[in-house]
């Protein structure tokens, strides 16, 4: 018995379906987050990115457009978080230039297991900006306050100057061979013993009253 009804021709090994949307071309498959071309080609211009950018959204679908720009955006705030987490914890890979090395971080504990005036200089200076408005109409108070701030103030300078040397000489015990300045050193004591101890980063590794020798 014959029938009319013809057989599936049978697909060859090599056919691939089709994906719905063009192939990406080499350069934008090179463009990729995690390419080693991407990691460490030289960055682009602000116009080559845009081309880029068109480019690649012409390539793909809305739904798939919305997707990546949603992946990217998520991707990014992770990078953020894991850099902040970084920072705070204190890893040389995402510290600032000002934070590197093992003389600024001995510094940090110098200064995180000591309490100081120079701690209240924000909460100082904040406290005064407010007084001052409130007696810049009475010009006796006013003479006061500048007068007690002015006092205060010299108490600052006062402290930063003999902790900033207290650290210089604390890291040249520890590290005779240190090619860091003292200036440099009493500097970056200064600014930190400024900055309330929850708001400083990298995160105080010690607590208040610990004993942190060279």
């Amino acid at each position: 018995m014959n029938s009319n009804i013809e057989e599936p021709k049978k697909q060859s090994k090599a056919y691939t379906p089709k994906k719905g949307r063009p192939t990406p071309s080499l350069k934008q498959a090179k463009a990729q987050p995690g390419t080693f071309e991407a990691r460490y080609s030289p960055a682009a211009t602000l116009g080559e990115t845009r081309k880029q950018r068109k480019e690649l959204k012409a390539s793909m679908s809305p739904q798939e457009w919305k997707d990546y720009k949603k992946a990217q955006k998520d991707a990014r705030r992770e990078r953020q978080r894991a850099a902040q987490r970084g920072m705070d914890s204190g890893d040389e890979r995402y510290l600032l230039a000002r934070d590197k090395g093992p003389e600024r971080a001995f510094v940090r504990d110098f200064i995180d297991s000591r309490r100081y005036l120079n701690n209240f200089v924000m909460p100082f200076a904040l406290g005064l900006l407010l007084i001052m408005v409130i007696t810049s109409r009475f010009p006796t108070a006013s003479t006061i306050v500048s007068t007690i701030a002015m006092v205060v103030m010299l108490g600052f300078l006062v402290e930063g100057i003999m902790l900033g040397r207290a650290a210089s000489r604390a890291v040249r015990a520890k590290f005779p061979n240190t090619t860091e300045s003292g200036t440099a050193i009493g500097f970056y004591a200064f600014g930190r013993a400024t900055q309330p101890h929850r708001w400083r980063t990298p995160k105080p590794k010690v607590s208040i009253g610990d004993k942190v020798s060279a």
